[in-house]
């Protein structure tokens, strides 16, 4: 469990707080902004605190969704982290299956890989698509005509999308805004996505992912993720810690190290929101040689990741005008 420095992230605060950020009284003609809480206390007690600032209390049946991080892989959210927050909400934790041979494409594996990882030490667990799966509506249907997700997805009546921020191989970074599209659905819903919408055959997914543009598939991502949102009639409540910021999701067996310190938790209400102050974070950063964000920025930038920020606002998922309180 690391804090991160107040001092190496003084300025990006400033920047944030002061751009368009204002605590101004909104007047009819001007919406009240979307408000995305941090704190730079990366703790258990920090990740509880930042959650409270919502004032919102989850009702019914609580999933938590997470990754349970490949197998070799180090990134991923410790259960150590999130066990008193996960107990505070009376969450369980949930997953999906991945379309990839490795350690979490059968449910078997799976939960060998949950167990080994702790997960199933800190609360209850559920592979959503454990034994079968189903098909909801997605309300943008330019590339996809639903989302696959897990059956046990029927099981919940909120949602709390705790999502690790970092980079990503092919979506440039995963939020919550990944966390809620590739993270929920099933291995065939996977390769529904990551193809917009040419198969939905797990096995078949590496024979399109070639040809299928880049901007589609992360449109596609988009779609999914407004899918879940209103699937719980949005009784959703998004995080992201921004920790162990590599280059490479925490579903590579072999992620490169982080080049930068760690920066903060950060919560909202709102995914696009949410996702958009975390990617600003990372592009106003004062880099210095020895806490470099600029690789995991040019990666963002060589998959063109914010487009799926862009296409989440255009389909009205959220807002990318944002309010910032940092709450320490």
């Amino acid at each position: 469990m690391k804090i991160v420095n107040i001092f190496c992230i003084a300025a990006m605060v400033a920047i944030m707080v002061g751009c368009g950020n204002n605590n101004s009284t909104p007047t009819a003609q001007e919406p009240q902004k979307p408000v995305v809480y941090m704190t730079k206390d990366i703790s258990p007690e920090g990740l509880v605190k930042v959650y409270k600032a919502l004032g919102v209390q989850p009702e019914g049946r609580v999933a938590v969704k997470i990754s349970t991080g490949e197998p070799g892989g180090k990134n991923f959210l410790q259960p150590s982290l999130i066990q008193l927050f996960v107990n505070e909400v009376n969450g369980t934790l949930v997953e999906c299956n991945t379309a990839y041979p490795g350690g979490r494409m059968t449910s078997e594996a799976h939960w060998k890989t949950a167990k080994d990882h702790g997960f199933l030490d800190i609360a209850p667990f559920d592979l959503l698509d454990d034994t079968a799966e189903i098909k909801i509506p997605v309300q943008d249907t330019t590339h996809i005509k639903y989302n696959i997700v897990g059956k046990n997805i029927e099981n919940y009546d909120y949602m709390i999308n705790l999502a690790h921020f970092k980079g990503h191989t092919m979506g440039g970074f995963g939020g919550v805004l990944k966390n809620q599209s590739i993270g929920f659905a099933s291995s065939n819903g996977k390769t529904y996505i990551h193809t917009a919408g040419i198969s939905e055959e797990r096995d078949s997914i590496w024979s399109y992912l070639k040809v299928v543009e880049q901007d589609d598939f992360l449109e596609s991502m988009a779609a999914a993720a407004q899918s879940i949102h209103e699937y719980f009639k949005g009784k959703v409540i998004y995080i992201n810690v921004m920790n162990n910021l590599s280059i490479d999701c925490d579903c590579s067996a072999h992620p490169a190290d982080p080049e930068m310190k760690d920066v903060g938790i950060l919560v909202s209400l709102d995914p696009v929101a949410l996702d958009q102050a975390c990617v600003d974070l990372i592009f106003q950063y004062p880099s210095t040689k020895d806490d470099n964000a600029q690789t995991l920025v040019d990666r963002i930038k060589e998959k063109h990741g914010t487009h799926i920020i862009d296409y989440a606002e255009k389909i009205g998922l959220g807002s990318k005008d944002y309010e910032l309180k940092v709450i320490d």
